[in-house]
Order: structure tokens, then C-alpha cells, then sequence
């Protein structure tokens, strides 16, 4: 038998839950707040039960340090982050499916926290419309991995001169190894998400495809994903478009159907990712704006500021548009051309 401690606290009050476990099934509790004692309960039936706000946070953080469950092949784990997507893709995997979201890190100077898919708002409304449908819901806190995995590559990979994207990284390597190997200690058959993508057979494989909606196909994020995880994984939205999604959402009455979308990386919580860069050790330093002739045309306060192809915000008058061509983390420069110098005919690739 091992004890687990979980807490949570808001706006000066906190909520402390205690629990006893035995292999898979709760033999002591000490909690208020909650719809029934769960003393004697499974981990996956505790995980079920609704409460206050507050109690059943502390339950989450309590139960996602040893959750786990027999394998039941009617079982679907479903990624929750909070939203209509993957509330309509929990609809689909029926009865049996258990929600799971990933507590992640955010910047704790960002201007708008609540905005992102992994605030602890996101996990509230994720776990709500769980137990709203009478489906278990587990918490991972994952802040500290997330920080490590992805947040710092890509402040280190600005200060090196790339112009990295954190959600291919979060999404192809970090997010996906987290949710199947809570799906095997859920005793879930595969996992579902919701993910604008589709997964097809060729020649005798299974691999990635474009969802059938254009506007809102979301493979590029996935494209990292190893094809010989695709057995485990389902993606039910692949084969609708976004619209149809919220008019289910509706349809079943849920409380996210309205709810909009995570615009950017979400651990910049609505900030501006060079004020992010250069409160993360990523300094300031003024060089030069040159034109493709070597001619400086401005003075600018750090390489790292500008990505290759922008256009706004170079603050540089000349008689047509210009854009970033490259930069030069080396001699902290950047060069600036016309649109038809952008043009290229051979790429560098790792």
C-alpha cells in the first residue's frame, strides 16, 4: 500500500486530499468536496466522480501520480485539452473512454495564461466535461518535463538562429509518448485525439494523412509521429470539418461547443515570443540591417528578433517591400531583399 498526496488552491483557498492505495483500488480517503466517499473505489471509478471545483482538482493531482487500470479492450484514452475538439472526439469513443489531460508549463509572466490549451482553466473544462458525460478524467503534471523537452529548445534554437516550431516538437514527440504511455497504464486499447487528421493504409502500412478539411488539417504538427505508433492511435475528426464538430458539440448539449481556439505556442499565454525570448536569458544586442549589396540600413537590437521571410516590423523605408532574407547570428546581422529574392531553388536540410 502507498499514500498519495494531492493539492490545489485558488484565490486564497486550498484543498488537500489524501489517499490510500492498494494495486489498483482506493482502501483509505480523506477528502471534502466530493459527490461520494471513495473509499473502496478503483482508481478509474474515483477518477469519475465529480465534486467542487477545488476538491476534485486536488483529487486530479492526487490520482495522476499512480493511476492506473486493468486492460479492457472497449477502452479508449482520449486527450482532453479543454476545448470542442477533443470534447467531440471523447462523444466518439463512447462509454468506455477515459479522459486524460496534460498539465504543461506556462510562462508565469504571460499576459493572458488562461488563453492556453494546457492552463489549469483548460484542465478544469477538460475534466468537467468528463464527469458531465460520466467519464473518468486523470490530470498529469508534466510542467517541469515540458519546460525541459520542449520550452527550452526552443529558446536555445532562437539564440542559435533557427526559427524553431514548439508545437511540432510537443506535438510529433513529447505530447504522443506521454498519452500512450498513460493509455498502457489506463488499460486503454488505443488513444484518441483531437487532431484535425486522418490515418490511411498504403501498401500494406498504415501512415499519416491530411484530414479532409483543408483549412483545418493539423498534420503538419504530427508529422514526426513514428508511423509504428499509428496502430494505437485514432483520430475521429479527421473526416469532418470544424463546423461539424461544434454542431455536435451542441447537439449533445456540451458547455464547450462555443469555446474558441489556441491561437499560439501555448506556453507564451497570449504574450509576444520575442518579449518571452528575452526575459528567458536570450539578450539584446544592437547590429545591423543590411540590404543584399552589404548596404546597412538600419540598426536593430538583436538577430534573433527577425525569422526569414517577415515582412512587418523591419522599420525599414525603401521604395517596394522588403524581407528577411537571413540572419547571421555569428556577425548579428540581418539581410533584407525584395519578395522575388525570397525565391529559391535548393534547400539544406538535417
Amino acid at each position: 500500500m502507498i499514500e498519495v498526496v494531492g493539492d490545489s488552491s485558488r484565490d486564497g483557498e486550498v484543498a488537500l486530499v489524501r489517499l490510500v492505495v492498494d494495486g489498483d483500488r482506493i482502501v483509505d480517503a480523506d477528502v471534502d468536496g466530493l459527490e461520494r466517499p471513495l473509499a473502496a473505489l478503483t482508481l478509474l471509478e474515483a477518477a469519475a466522480v465529480p465534486g467542487e471545483t477545488l476538491a476534485a482538482d486536488a483529487l486530479a493531482n492526487a490520482l495522476g501520480q499512480v493511476f492506473r487500470a486493468e486492460p479492457d479492450s472497449d477502452r479508449v484514452a482520449v486527450a482532453m485539452s479543454g476545448g470542442v475538439d477533443s470534447a467531440v472526439a471523447l462523444l466518439r469513443a463512447g462509454p468506455g473512454a477515459i479522459g486524460v489531460t496534460l498539465r504543461l508549463w506556462i510562462d508565469p509572466a504571460a499576459p493572458d495564461a488562461e488563453r492556453a490549451c494546457c492552463s489549469p482553466e483548460a484542465v478544469i473544462a477538460a475534466r468537467e466535461t468528463c464527469h458531465a458525460l460520466g467519464r473518468p478524467h486523470v490530470t498529469l503534471d508534466l510542467r517541469e518535463e515540458f519546460r525541459r523537452a520542449v520550452v527550452a529548445p526552443f529558446v536555445r534554437g532562437y539564440a542559435e538562429g533557427e526559427t524553431p516550431n514548439p508545437c511540432i516538437r510537443c506535438n510529433g514527440s513529447f505530447r504522443f509518448a506521454e498519452l500512450l504511455a498513460f493509455a498502457e497504464r489506463a488499460g486503454a486499447s488505443r488513444l484518441a485525439t483531437g487532431h484535425y487528421a486522418r490515418i490511411v493504409e498504403h501498401r500494406g502500412r498504415k501512415l499519416l494523412a491530411r484530414a479532409a478539411d483543408p483549412h483545418k488539417d493539423q498534420t503538419y504538427m504530427l508529422g514526426r509521429l513514428d508511423p509504428r505508433l499509428l496502430d494505437r492511435i485514432w483520430f475521429p475528426l479527421g473526416e469532418q470539418t470544424k463546423e461539424e464538430t461544434r454542431a455536435e458539440a451542441a447537439r449533445a448539449g456540451l458547455a464547450v461547443a462555443g469555446r474558441g481556439d489556441s491561437q499560439e505556442a501555448c506556453f507564451l499565454g497570449g504574450g509576444d515570443y520575442r518579449e518571452f525570448l528575452r526575459r528567458h536569458g536570450v539578450e539584446d544586442e544592437a547590429g545591423e540591417i543590411d540590404d543584399e549589396n552589404g548596404r546597412a540600413v538600419r540598426r536593430h537590437g538583436g538577430f534573433w528578433r527577425f525569422t526569414p521571410g517577415q515582412r512587418r516590423g523591419l522599420g525599414v523605408a525603401a521604395a517596394q517591400p522588403l524581407y528577411v532574407m537571413r540572419t547571421d547570428p555569428g556577425a548579428n546581422r540581418v539581410v533584407v531583399g525584395p519578395r522575388e529574392s525570397l525565391a529559391i531553388e535548393t534547400i539544406s536540410a538535417r
